[in-house]
């Protein structure tokens, strides 16, 4: 069915609707913002804004006097912090975004409190170990608090902790990857498995709907799989055939998800950002050695061109969805 703005669009086109009565039309619609709308808007930015401010003030109070303060007031005022923002999550009501926010703030609070330990006492532990157990602690919360934000802050965890991890052992990984696609295979792997798991959990689950994370995910999936067949086309690395047949089986399954399955022209439109990058490095390889400016004119002229294709295209999409 077309969309309530499509509606009013072929109505004024076919001249239904006044000039001077499309604001009324807006106003019945409900396609422009009331003042209800935006109060509510800019109350849970604020909200958000705020917890998140006074998670990071306490981290910077503590890190501004470390010479001033001792090192069991320390512990204890994050500790109460902790406690205090646990509790505002019961107090306020769990299903309230206030109290999601609350469960942030100390999700966010558990992260200074092992930074606290580790300096305070030198344990010696790699820098992944730590956001590595940060994730873990706040991933009973996470599945508790039912709140995106901290999800995205879960996953954000974990791929500091694969990117300092490999920092650790890529020279373990020899006989697998190259030291240099390691760590894109790995982000890419994890990313694209989160992004599957997400986009099939928010079926079921209302509070993973937010398409802003999900797109997050999708963006770091195309970037480090594009990156990788750039990698493969201008470097002999030792896994560029398999960079290839993964981003060949990729683009495929990346359009039938989000043009036939869930309608998505964010999606959509990394795809072909993805397309034209392969496409043009492509160009690139092949007139490297001649640095002729014809080729160069070449690659601007299929720049310019595939990025026109690509517009044409996902307007026609829009079209067709509105319809």
């Amino acid at each position: 069915m077309p969309s309530p703005r499509n509606q009013i669009i072929h109505l004024i086109q076919q001249g239904f609707i006044k000039p001077d009565q499309v604001d009324e039309a807006l106003a019945v619609s409900e396609l422009r913002p009331s003042s209800n709308n935006w109060h509510a808007f800019i109350d849970r930015v604020l909200l958000l804004l705020g917890g998140l401010s006074l998670a990071f003030a306490l981290m910077f109070f503590v890190a501004y006097n470390w010479s001033d303060i001792g090192k069991f007031a320390k512990f204890a005022l994050v500790q109460i912090a902790i406690v205090i923002a646990i509790g505002c999550y019961w107090k306020l009501g769990v299903d309230k975004l206030s109290a999601k926010v609350s469960l942030l703030v100390g999700s966010i609070l558990i992260g200074v409190l092992l930074a606290l330990y580790g300096q305070t006492y030198q344990t010696g532990a790699d820098p992944w170990q730590l956001f590595f157990s940060w994730a873990l602690l706040i991933l009973p919360w996470a599945l508790l608090g039912r709140f995106s934000a901290i999800w995205f802050v879960w996953l954000l965890l974990v791929n500091l902790s694969l990117v300092l991890y490999h920092q650790t052992i890529s020279s373990s990984l020899w006989f697998l990857f190259d030291a240099e696609t390691g760590l894109l295979w790995l982000l890419f792997s994890f990313n694209t498995t989160a992004l599957v798991v997400w986009e099939l959990s928010s079926k079921h689950c209302q509070w993973l709907s937010a398409r802003w994370a999900v797109r997050i995910l999708a963006t770091v999936s195309g970037t480090t799989i594009s990156w990788l067949v750039i990698l493969a086309i201008f470097e002999s690395s030792r896994n560029g055939f398999s960079s290839i047949l993964v981003w060949l089986a990729w683009m495929p399954l990346f359009y039938f998800s989000y043009r036939k399955l869930r309608a998505d022209l964010f999606m959509l439109a990394g795809m072909c950002l993805s397309g034209i990058l392969i496409i043009v490095s492509l160009l690139a390889y092949a007139i490297i050695d001649s640095f002729e400016a014809g080729g160069f004119l070449l690659i601007a002229i299929a720049l310019i061109g595939l990025g026109s294709g690509a517009t044409i295209w996902l307007k026609g999409i829009h079209r067709e969805w509105q319809s």
